[in-house]
């Protein structure tokens, strides 16, 4: 799964609003919905600043592209996870991804991978359906699996002109670790990591 940094997310409006759709992971054979929402996703407004990835070069992608990707998002037991928001009708309306690092390795920006960790991308809510709760949900399902999985942190990155995503990540929990990434494809811009450190047990 190529990765990602955040999306368009806003959920600091209209605590009261519309039902939250279902969170749940995606299935192997639904790789045709993960291409949609992915493509979705790439033409929002703001998805220069939240993506690495651009429309032009994933709706280029062949269909086993696709496929393997979902395949590995879908897996229980491997190192990736991808989760969906499902709306009543059955459209998928929100996603993200929880990847996990391990030490010793190094991450997609070839920094040394120092504790186990989770890492959020691909971050994406429907504009008609954000400010409800969705990219808290996401946020649980994500966090949840991650916890589950060993990991001490999760982080996430995210580019400091996403003010929207900043403010739900910060509501999140999410802080700045102090980390900066070179933007890829523009060395003198940077986007900032922020971390969130596993929960004490009994908390």
């Amino acid at each position: 799964m190529a990765v990602m940094n955040d999306s368009p997310v806003d959920d600091s409006e209209d605590p009261e609003g519309p039902e939250v759709p279902v969170v749940r992971p995606v299935l192997a054979h639904e790789w045709a919905k993960v291409k949609e929402l992915r493509l979705t996703a790439l033409r929002d407004p703001v998805a220069h600043l939240a993506f690495l990835e651009t429309y032009e070069d994933a709706v280029a992608q062949p269909d086993s592209f696709w496929r393997d990707r979902t395949a590995n998002a879908a897996q229980e037991a491997g190192t990736s996870r991808q989760f969906v928001a499902e709306a009543g009708d059955g459209s998928w309306v929100g996603t993200v991804s929880v990847l996990i690092e391990v030490p010793g390795t190094t991450d997609w920006a070839g920094m040394p991978v120092e504790q186990r960790q989770g890492h959020l991308v691909g971050v994406y809510v429907a504009p008609g359906h954000r400010g409800g709760g969705m990219t808290a949900a996401l946020f649980d399902a994500a966090l949840t699996w991650a916890w589950g999985r060993g990991a001490e942190r999760v982080r996430l990155i995210v580019h400091p002109d996403n003010v929207r995503a900043l403010g739900f990540y910060r509501k999140a929990g999410f802080a700045e670790s102090g980390v900066t990434v070179p933007l890829a494809g523009k060395p003198d811009e940077h986007e900032w990591e922020m971390v969130l450190a596993r929960p004490e047990a009994g908390r």
